[in-house]
């Protein structure tokens, strides 16, 4: 009987090695086929259309559209093709405040639910982001972000090829591109 119960301690033993060792290479083999993408705090450094300072952003995969602070939002066209001006308020590293006037294509038009429950309609652009070591561009939101602590919020369609948010974590990444 004592050789039956090490036999089959022994084959239990044997399957446990093997579940955590194909868990361990299939783990992996996600990872490499995604390589891009790194452990990234809630809270990271970043550069926005190659701006010549760093602005804190936060990671919210809770979000799906990236947003940005920007006031003074007004559409117009040109050729047909609808345009928007704005003026960016950004915050750098340093905690110096830029305000950059710009004009960018809109990419659409899009509602977006507050947090009373209203919806507001957000102007949406492209901008080109500096994340470790690489540049994404991504859509973001036009809106006022005064009442927010992060003048950028990183949404899950920027993240879903940058990053995997640790929420025990900042600042893991650098906000430096060549």
């Amino acid at each position: 009987m004592k050789k039956q119960t090490r036999i089959i301690k022994s084959a239990n033993s044997a399957w446990l090695i093997f579940f955590f060792a194909s868990s361990i290479l299939f783990t992996n083999n996600l990872w490499a086929k995604d390589p891009a993408r790194v452990i990234a705090g809630w809270v990271e450094k970043v550069r926005i259309d190659n701006q010549d300072f760093d602005v804190k952003a936060k990671l919210d995969t809770g979000a799906r559209t990236s947003s940005i602070n920007a006031r003074n939002i007004q559409s117009f066209k040109i050729n047909g093709a609808r345009w928007v001006k704005f003026t960016l308020i950004l915050e750098d590293s340093k905690d110096n405040k830029h305000e950059i006037e710009m004009e960018k294509p809109r990419s659409r038009l899009t509602n977006i639910k507050n947090h009373d429950g209203e919806h507001d309609k957000r102007h949406v652009v492209d901008f080109e982001v500096c994340f470790n070591g690489r540049k994404f561009t991504t859509e973001f939101t036009l809106a006022d972000r005064r009442e927010y602590i992060y003048d950028v919020l990183l949404g899950r369609q920027f993240l879903k090829n940058a990053a995997i948010v640790d929420p025990k974590r900042i600042f893991l990444t650098t906000a430096i591109c060549e």
